[in-house]
């Protein structure tokens, strides 16, 4: 099951090429480019763990593509993103947030329905890799 969160994620995973043309696209727009990575993608999971500090005032995409590529080295059986925070007032928010990693295999969730009193239904999400 693949994990579908951030921007892109319906489509086909992006290249170096893509993601660097990306991430030049948020530099050019002075939005500061942070790098997360996480064994844990559940979509209620909104903490993942910061590689580094986010990198602020960089003009060329090849200093995050570095970091980007140092943090799936130091961490290849997890999930990475980028994300892309503006910090215009007015905005202060994350403007663009993408995976450029994923594990050889993706776990999924499973959705566990349960039926209660009065005809109600209680439903449950779960992390098919069973550690949660």
């Amino acid at each position: 099951m693949r994990i579908t969160q951030g921007t892109f994620s319906f489509l086909p995973d992006l290249t170096k090429a893509q993601v660097a043309a990306q991430v030049q696209y948020c530099l050019d727009r002075g939005w500061a480019v942070s790098i997360e990575h996480t064994d844990d993608p559940h979509p209620r999971n909104t903490y993942w763990e910061m590689w580094g500090a986010p990198l602020f005032d960089l003009a060329d995409a090849a200093g995050v593509m570095g970091e980007i590529e140092a943090c799936k080295a130091a961490h290849p059986a997890d999930y990475v993103r980028v994300n892309a925070f503006d910090s215009a007032r007015g905005w202060e928010t994350v403007r663009l947030s993408f995976i450029v990693q994923r594990p050889a295999e993706e776990k999924g969730f499973r959705l566990d329905r349960t039926e209660v009193e009065g005809r109600t239904q209680r439903y449950a999400l779960r992390h098919r890799a069973g550690a949660l």
